[in-house]
């Protein structure tokens, strides 16, 4: 306990350290919410890779989907790692940087409407990403509190406090350039507590080829696979069409998410953007891969706990359980890596809530002329207020907590993949087709809250996404476009000259 209990200690020691070493960096706007746009590679990758992956994944998805799909869980891990990181760097990285830029847009709403020229659409984008980033964030802190509770015995209410009031205080302090630095160590952390977890868990079992084994002679209880035994540790597991859902959601969702797409805002330059891609997509491959790996041997760790009185299976209680039975330095470390994944993405959550309630609704609705100062101030209370509200969802969860990352991806990504993809492509993107996209959406995603028309939240999330990438540039060829002066003079930042080095040209 005294080896767990210090570990946490040092941790929370060197967050907050951060934050107010980064307190200078956030006095004006540009600095509090992008950092300057003069962050480097490193510091933008691990930014980017550890908002991606919280206690959710962790302890929740892991656990189901290794659950449900055994080993073939990895491949997860690995969209995660190409689809969800490197070709969303590759294709959305550069582009972001320079029409953000260019635009002088600090967020996604920002961004929308003034590359549509419409402040409607930074009205309800704002609105939706404040309502669906709620849910997400209280849907962190309830998978986190499980793991306090299974290795210090600690009341669920006291775990959530305290790990809330920490994020408020180094986000406040320190804005972008303290998340940036503090995701940083935190992403350390994660890279070598996985690796640590992996060969721990293993090595309990016998070792790799015996573990898969073990898995290989478990009899499928999934309907579809007929009962035979080794599907668990097959190539595309129990049910191939449900994993490629689960996929295209945790992904593909991340190019149309507003936390994930910022970091491309605050990029300093191309160098920046060809090492933060490769670094990035490391950083995947090793957490996220080697989460799903991981949770894919959950079968074995099979316990009369895990089950509830009506013999139902509590997914989020799987991955606890497995950890339970590490040494407690392991366990120690352990809580420290899915701490570090929790407060790197609630971190990154609440800085793009607060900053898109303060820029693109309040000043823009009611305040129209505040200050630098004011506006940083407002952020920061915003900030306060916005942990708040999700603790206090959190302390008295609804029924359906453990589906709310699935509901807040679905919703936020089946309304901003199409229109901010297309928008950094496509002269031809119209406003309407971005209200179509947002409709769409988070109606796919609402309605089947009440009607259930897809199986699961994971589901319609990935409907939602595919649905925005079709219905956009559809309704983009029978809708009124802009001005061509107004396309050409957006655009004008992709065709500005610039000079470069022999080692990355051949152009005379």
């Amino acid at each position: 306990m005294l080896v767990k209990i210090s570990l946490l200690v040092l941790f929370f020691a060197v967050m907050i350290f951060i934050g107010f070493a980064s307190k200078k960096s956030a006095k004006d706007v540009n600095g509090f919410v992008l950092g300057g746009r003069n962050v480097g590679p490193w510091l933008t990758a691990f930014a980017y890779g550890t908002s991606y992956f919280s206690s959710v994944v962790f302890v929740g998805y892991a656990g189901q989907f290794g659950w449900k799909y055994g080993m073939a869980s990895t491949w997860i891990g690995l969209g995660n790692a190409f689809i969800g990181s490197l070709m969303a760097w590759v294709i959305l990285g550069r582009r972001t940087r320079v029409m953000t830029n260019h635009l002088d847009s600090a967020t996604m709403p920002e961004f929308f409407s003034k590359r549509f020229e419409s402040h409607s659409l930074k009205i309800a984008s704002s609105v939706i990403i404040f309502v669906f980033l709620i849910p997400y964030t209280a849907s962190i802190y309830n998978g986190l509190s499980r793991l306090f509770s299974m290795a210090f015995d600690i009341p669920y209410a006291w775990c959530i406090t305290v790990m809330a009031l920490l994020t408020a205080l180094y986000v406040i302090v320190g804005g972008y350039v303290a998340t940036a630095w503090n995701d940083f160590v935190q992403g350390i952390i994660m890279l070598i507590g996985i690796a640590l977890v992996i060969w721990a868990v293993l090595n309990g079992k016998g070792g790799f080829m015996s573990a898969i084994m073990q898995l290989s002679q478990i009899e499928s209880d999934v309907p579809q696979t007929l009962g035979q035994p080794g599907a668990f540790a097959s190539f595309f597991g129990t049910d191939p069409a449900g994993l490629v859902g689960v996929v295209i959601l945790t992904s593909l969702g991340t190019w149309g998410l507003p936390q994930m797409v910022h970091k491309f805002y605050a990029i300093k330059d191309e160098r920046s953007v060809k090492t933060g891609t490769i670094i990035s997509t490391i950083f995947a491959i090793v957490v996220a891969g080697g989460t799903y790996f991981l949770g894919g041997f959950t079968r074995l760790f099979d316990d009369p706990s895990l089950y509830k009185e009506d013999g139902s299976m509590m997914f989020d209680a799987i991955m606890p359980h497995m950890l339970s039975t590490l040494p407690d330095i392991l366990i120690g470390v352990t809580v420290v890596l899915v701490l570090s994944a929790s407060m790197s993405t609630l971190s990154s959550l609440v800085l793009t809530s607060s900053s898109t309630l303060t820029l693109d609704f309040i000043k823009d609705l009611f305040a129209k002329n505040m200050s630098e100062k004011k506006q940083v101030v407002t952020m920061r209370i915003f900030i306060g207020v916005f942990i708040l509200i999700s603790v206090l969802i959190a302390l008295d969860p609804p029924t359906f907590i453990a589906q709310l990352m699935g509901i807040s991806w679905g919703a936020l990504a089946g309304a901003f993949l199409g229109p901010f993809v297309y928008a950094l492509y496509d002269k031809k993107t119209t406003k309407l087709s971005v209200w179509a996209s947002f409709v769409a959406g988070v109606g796919i995603t609402v309605l089947n809250m009440f009607f259930n028309f897809f199986s699961s939240p994971i589901v319609a999330g990935a409907v939602a996404m595919i649905v925005s990438l079709i219905i956009v540039p559809i309704v983009s060829r029978i809708t009124p476009q802009l001005s061509d002066a107004s396309k050409d003079a957006i655009f004008s930042c992709y065709n500005q000259t610039v000079v470069v080095s022999k080692k990355n040209s051949l152009e005379e």
